[in-house]
């Protein structure tokens, strides 16, 4: 984001060969299915994914440590690109879809974890709180506004989130909670 910041111009030069850009743009490189994850679209894109990157991967790096979480987000990640490439046509970035595996994730080990959704101020567990994000991305996926949102992308990290935590708690004699 730096780089960006730093780079880009008016032009947007640093922002268009990272972001995420459908495979028939004649802009669509393989680098970024990875790249796409580290450009963010403001100021408070890479202000809101970094809070919940936080929130939620201090959480699950403990429980998986440093390389099993990385590959975690990576996947996610890279699904959610996938996902995006699959059901839009239009180019993203963000990590968004990454943190959306890790709030999977999150809400699968810890389900009755209280969380506080921005903007309204009332505690829900994490198993509701996912369940709304997923409804949302959903409707917004199937019925585009123009929002600038990859609501397919946030489904697919979320998909791969869930996949992952189920398989790995399932072949990890250990229990979460």
């Amino acid at each position: 984001f730096l780089i960006q910041l730093l780079f880009d111009g008016k032009e947007g030069a640093v922002t268009g060969k990272l972001a995420l850009w459908p495979v028939d743009s004649g802009e669509f490189k393989p680098y970024q299915l990875v790249t796409h994850m580290f450009t963010h679209g403001g100021f408070a894109h890479i202000l809101f994914n970094m809070f919940a990157l936080w929130s939620f991967g201090t959480w699950l790096e403990k429980v998986w440590g440093p390389k099993k979480f990385l590959f975690f987000y990576l996947a996610c990640g890279f699904t959610a690109a996938a996902a995006q490439l699959l059901f839009s046509n239009a180019p993203a970035v963000g990590a968004s879809g990454a943190i959306m595996g890790l709030f999977a994730a999150f809400a699968y080990l810890f389900p009755n974890a209280q969380l506080i959704m921005f903007p309204i101020p009332v505690p829900v567990k994490a198993k509701w709180a996912i369940a709304i994000m997923a409804a949302i991305d959903l409707f917004g996926g199937v019925n585009p506004t123009g929002s600038n949102i990859a609501h397919f992308a946030h489904l697919g990290g979320l998909i791969m989130g869930f996949i992952l935590v189920i398989y790995w708690n399932k072949t990890n004699k250990k229990t979460f909670y």
